[in-house]
């Protein structure tokens, strides 16, 4: 991943090739194509993050509300793939993303995709569907805010201490509508 990283900031993603990167890494092309479908994935991990929200929202006290549930992933988020090393790394992809219209595209998606994990993780925990839409939706944008708060390197709190304050700080927007 840092290798991809390097050449994007370096070449600019469009100019970079599967092959410079897999050369880079000390890879293979194939080998390249066996962890990733394409360059893009190499900023994007996959499913994993799905995977982290969907168990962290499974792994909940069973007494916690949607709401806690949520925030339970998020925290777990934070021990997993958001901790003080990958500040740095998180900071020099958002800045490539940003600079091109098919990464921020992506990233949208992705988080798309990361809302319905955690609609589908609420709604196996018996959560109705539109609670478990509401609940995914907000834990989404504390998420996208959080990240946004803790890749900031003046930021030294960890993600899952980012994250709660987010949460309460939506919850206390959502107060007054």
């Amino acid at each position: 991943m840092l290798a991809a990283l390097e050449l994007f900031e370096e070449r600019g993603y469009e100019l970079t090739t599967v092959i410079e990167i897999a050369e880079r890494a000390g890879l293979t092309k194939s080998t390249f194509f066996r962890h990733f479908p394409d360059k893009r994935e190499v900023l994007f991990g996959g499913d994993a993050m799905a995977g982290l929200l969907a168990d962290g929202i499974a792994s909940a006290p069973p007494e916690a509300t949607p709401f806690e549930a949520v925030a339970h992933a998020l925290a777990a988020v934070g021990r997993e793939a958001f901790t003080a090393t990958r500040r740095e790394f998180v900071a020099r992809r958002r800045a490539v993303i940003a600079s091109n219209p098919e990464l921020r595209e992506r990233e949208a998606l992705k988080g798309l995709g990361l809302t319905a994990s955690m609609t589908g993780a609420l709604k196996r925990r018996g959560v109705p569907d539109l609670t478990a839409c509401v609940a995914a939706e907000l834990g989404a944008l504390a998420m996208t805010i959080a990240y946004d708060r803790w890749s900031d390197p003046a930021n030294g709190d960890d993600f899952g201490a980012v994250a709660r304050r987010t949460l309460s700080d939506l919850r206390a927007a959502g107060a007054l509508a």
